[in-house]
């Protein structure tokens, strides 16, 4: 039977885990409301039906903050800790707009990529309370963590350079470059902008830093099932 505070520790992971699933779905709407606004425009204009949306999910996501500091008992060290979650979730984008400061449109299309990292530390925890095999949960947050890279490179590759590079053309030309930029294979598209430039190179160290995860798990599946067959045969007897 539990303790009271053991159930009140139970009851707070539990309210957590409920706000990092609810955070990770945001995400995911966060990134499927960019998506539509850069293949409808083409450029790094800021849609109001964006902002709007942007608000909403950077609110929950400030509240989620602030409920999860509750539930941690208030404590300055959680404050210290997690402060750099209490400022990607700020929505910098509708308090620029609502001050009247303005950017390049390729600048205001970086800065609507600040809140997902919040949904990157959701993501982490969620799959990691997914799999019981330490292995298998690394293996996919690396790959849904490179996956999301190599997508939001190419969006802000095809951004960056569709109207400044000839070799692009369309959005599969920036993610056929993407791809072969993170495999380190390189492509007949290369970047002529000063950004673009520099995601070639990030690109490039990320696949060389992701890809050795392929190995580590192969290896580690082909151990655990070399355990398992040595555990559960034995050798024929002789017949005499």
């Amino acid at each position: 039977m539990k303790t009271l505070p053991d159930y009140f520790i139970a009851r707070r992971w539990g309210i957590c885990g409920i706000l990092h699933v609810a955070v990770l779905v945001l995400s995911i709407v966060l990134v499927v409301a960019i998506s539509a606004d850069t293949f409808k425009s083409g450029t790094g204009a800021v849609s109001d039906t964006y902002l709007k949306i942007q608000f909403a999910i950077c609110t929950f996501f400030l509240a989620d903050f602030f409920i999860e500091w509750a539930l941690c008992g208030g404590r300055p060290s959680y404050l210290a800790s997690h402060a750099v979650f209490l400022i990607i979730s700020i929505p910098y984008l509708n308090i620029f707009k609502l001050a009247g400061i303005q950017f390049q449109p390729e600048t205001e299309y970086m800065l609507r990529f600040i809140p997902l990292a919040r949904g990157g530390y959701a993501l982490v925890i969620v799959v990691g309370g997914l799999f019981y095999d330490r292995a298998s949960s690394l293996f996919v947050t690396y790959m849904t963590l490179l996956g999301s890279t190599v997508y939001f490179s190419s969006l802000l590759f095809y951004v960056l350079e569709r109207n400044a590079n000839p070799m692009v053309g369309c959005y599969g030309d920036a993610l056929w470059w993407a791809l072969m930029d993170v495999t380190t294979v390189g492509s007949d598209i290369y970047a002529v902008t000063v950004v673009g430039k520099g995601l070639s190179v990030a690109l490039a160290a990320v696949g060389m830093m992701m890809f050795p995860v392929f190995t580590v798990f192969i290896t580690s599946l082909v151990q655990n099932r070399g355990k398992g067959n040595g555990n559960g045969c034995t050798a024929p007897k002789a017949r005499k």
